[in-house]
């Protein structure tokens, strides 16, 4: 008999450990199972260099959550989440675009803040012997092309059809000017040589030593240069999302910024 018990026993145990094996075979444990996010976020092309900057700050602190980018005009970006593209987080360089997305419920609105501000400059090539320093100027003759963004899709290209406005010389300078379709393209033209000045951020001309900044637009002759982000409503990564979110608005992540010259806005 005992040994009768302790045959069961040990069948006992062994059947205990097969169905174990293959309980935990079938329900991994969460530390097993649990994948890396990935994170899309669809930003602003003027974002490129400092967020690929404070991309390792951010993974040191969260090593799960892997962060990928799609650069490009804002407007361009908006169109594509409209479409359905895929996106977690959008950071646009106006507001116009997120109010846009905000419109058709394709944001969260409770996530939705201004991170960052900047400014409008006028450019000219570093070689430039052009003797400039208003964008009144852009009007003289020996200006013939002028790159500025494209006024409908490129945040950098409505400001600047703001200012010509306010100034009243958009009539003046419509037929010198050369359309880029994001503001690195509008930089490049005037790096070229293809423009004889250009219009764009602070941190983009701040970026280039191919080009030196003559005049940088006062306040008031455009709508305040903002950067909001916000979570896309169909992203199906809200908690990481949100860590990044936050992650921008410490400390590591500010000074990243401020130092390609963004400003940082204040809270609402």
């Amino acid at each position: 008999m005992k040994r009768k018990n302790v045959f069961a026993f040990i069948c006992g145990v062994a059947i205990a450990l097969i169905l174990a094996t293959i309980f935990n075979w079938l329900n991994p444990s969460p530390v097993v199972a649990q994948a890396n996010t990935n994170l899309l976020i669809s930003a602003a092309t003027s974002l490129q260099d400092a967020l690929k900057e404070a991309q390792p700050l951010f993974q040191k602190t969260q090593p799960k959550i892997e962060v990928n980018y799609n650069f490009g005009a804002s407007g361009a970006l908006q169109q594509q989440i409209e479409q359905g593209a895929p996106a977690d987080i959008f950071f646009s360089a106006a507001a116009k675009q997120m109010n846009a997305l905000q419109d058709k419920n394709l944001i969260l609105l409770d996530t939705r803040r201004n991170l960052l501000t900047n400014r409008l400059v006028l450019v000219v090539s570093s070689n430039s012997d052009l003797k400039i320093d208003k964008f009144e100027q852009l009007t003289d003759t020996n200006i013939k092309r002028i790159a500025v963004g494209e006024f409908r899709s490129v945040p950098v290209g409505q400001y600047s059809e703001e200012l010509f406005k306010k100034l009243g010389i958009l009539s003046q300078v419509k037929p010198k000017l050369v359309f880029g379709n994001n503001v690195r393209n509008v930089l490049a033209a005037v790096e070229s040589g293809n423009a004889d000045a250009g219009i764009v951020y602070t941190t983009d001309a701040k970026l280039s030593n191919k080009v030196r900044v003559v005049a940088t637009a006062a306040e008031n002759l455009h709508s305040p240069i903002v950067y909001p982000i916000a979570i896309i409503s169909s992203s199906k990564n809200l908690d990481a999302a949100k860590e990044y979110i936050q992650f921008l608005t410490d400390k590591q992540a500010r000074t990243v910024f401020e130092k390609y010259g963004f400003g940082i806005a204040k809270a609402s």
